[in-house]
């Protein structure tokens, strides 16, 4: 598939603080964009998009908080980075989050409320084909990893549904997975991403 338009001149962020943060990096250079490390606020600067990946999301917003990247990050989201969030990243920006940690605190940009690791722990891991709204009509092969469940949605596109549960929704700037499309070896979301941040 040839180049989006755009994306060699585009400089995608994955944060990585912790978590599956170097597969995203390589779905996006496969898409044709440039990427950079984000760990501190100045990471921020010229950016086209964030990647917010899965992982750990106490230790995420913990680590965020220690470093002063949370206010940062959370401003330009919320001024419109285009942000692209997969499981521990869904969690960090939904506007409520149960069985998290007592002092767990989000960044409270996207109008879902999830239930953490609401699919089960490791073992219960999973993988199934989803119908993914704006993709081609392929069912996505999704990837299910210790993964959120999306209680409620507020006003929010449901993408994707898995079981009558929202796994994929987009809010403005903001796409987020239940799921690990990085990975899969099927560039469609990540694609769609770049598409988004560099339109």
């Amino acid at each position: 598939m040839p180049s989006l338009r755009g994306a060699s001149r585009a400089v995608i962020g994955v944060l990585a603080m912790q978590g599956a943060f170097a597969e995203h990096l390589r779905a996006l250079e496969a898409c044709g964009v440039k990427t950079r490390v984000v760990r501190s606020a100045s990471d921020l600067a010229g950016l086209d998009g964030i990647v917010l990946p899965g992982g750990e999301s106490t230790t995420m917003t913990m680590l965020m908080d220690r470093v002063g990247l949370s206010g940062p990050l959370r401003a330009a989201i919320a001024g419109g980075l285009p942000t692209l969030a997969t499981c521990a990243g869904m969690i960090v920006l939904a506007r409520e989050v149960s069985d998290g940690m007592a002092e767990q605190r989000g960044l409270g940009l996207l109008d879902i409320a999830v239930r953490r690791n609401g699919y089960g722990r490791q073992v219960d891991s999973f993988e199934a084909d989803i119908d993914v709204a704006g993709l081609d009509g392929k069912a996505f092969h999704a990837v299910f990893i210790r993964s959120p469940l999306v209680e409620s949605t507020g006003d929010v596109e449901v993408m994707a549904t898995h079981e009558g549960h929202a796994v994929a929704v987009r809010q403005g700037n903001i796409i987020a997975l239940c799921f690990h499309p990085e990975l899969t070896k099927d560039l469609r979301l990540h694609r769609e991403f770049v598409r988004m941040a560099t339109a």
